[in-house]
C-alpha cells in the first residue's frame, strides 16, 4: 500500500506537539546546583591514613595518570630481642585528572579504602597543569565525599560478622557450661574440709 502523501509530515508535527505540552526539565545551572545521583563519579578524594603505599592502584590505572613516591624508614623493635621491621612512608599521592577517564578502577581494587568518590566536578582550570591534584588538595575533597548508605535490612549479614557473632556466642555457651560445675566444687569442698577437721580432733584424743 502506498504511503499517504504528508502522512511523514503529519507525524514530525505530532511529535511536535506533544513535546510542547510538555513541562521543561531544563536545569538553570549555575545558579540552581543539580540534585546528582548518589554514585556520582566526580573527582577522587584521598583518605591518606589508610594508603600503605602498595602502588596497585598506579599499576592498575588504565592512562597511568597515578604518581606516587614514598621511601622506606626502619621502626624499632617492640620488645627487646626483636627484630626492626621497615615501612613504606608516602611522600607523593597526585592524581593528573587531565588524563583520567574515571574508569573508576584505582577506587576498586585499593585493599585497604584509601581512595573514594566525590560528587564534586566544579574543578575546571585555566592551566591544564593545575588539573594534577596532590595529596593535600586530594585529601580536602575527603570532606565532600557522600556517607555510605544504609544497609539493606533484607540483605544477608557479612561473612565476618557472622563468623565472630558465631564465636561470640560460642564462648558465652562454654562460660555458662562451666559456671555450674565451678559452683559444684566449690560445694563439695566445703563439707570435705570441714569432715576433715572434725576427724583430726578424734585422731589426737586417740592413745
Amino acid at each position: 500500500m502506498a504511503p499517504v502523501p504528508g502522512s511523514g509530515l503529519a507525524k514530525g508535527l505530532a511529535v511536535t506537539l506533544r513535546t510542547m505540552t510538555k513541562k521543561t526539565v531544563t536545569e538553570q545551572y549555575p545558579d540552581a546546583q543539580p540534585e546528582l545521583p548518589p554514585r556520582t563519579r566526580g573527582v577522587i578524594g584521598l583518605f591518606e591514613e589508610n594508603c600503605t603505599v602498595c602502588m596497585l592502584c598506579a599499576r592498575e590505572c588504565p592512562d597511568w595518570c597515578i604518581y606516587i613516591d614514598s621511601h622506606k624508614e626502619t621502626v624499632p623493635a617492640a620488645t627487646p630481642g626483636g627484630r626492626d621491621r621497615s615501612r613504606n612512608v608516602l611522600d607523593r599521592f597526585a592524581i593528573d585528572f587531565a588524563l583520567c577517564m574515571y574508569c573508576g578502577i584505582c577506587i576498586e581494587v585499593c585493599p585497604f579504602d584509601a581512595l573514594f568518590w566525590s560528587p564534586e566536578f566544579e574543578y575546571a582550570e585555566t592551566d591544564i597543569r593545575d588539573l594534577t591534584h596532590e595529596r593535600d588538595k586530594l585529601r580536602e575533597w575527603m570532606w565532600t565525599v557522600p556517607a555510605p548508605p544504609a544497609l539493606d535490612p533484607g540483605a544477608e549479614e557479612p561473612k565476618e560478622l557472622a563468623a565472630a557473632r558465631k564465636t561470640a556466642d560460642k564462648l558465652a555457651a562454654q562460660q555458662q557450661t562451666d559456671r555450674p560445675g565451678q559452683a559444684d566444687q566449690s560445694g563439695q569442698s566445703g563439707p570435705s574440709d570441714q569432715s576433715g577437721s572434725t576427724d583430726r580432733p578424734g585422731q589426737e584424743d586417740r592413745p
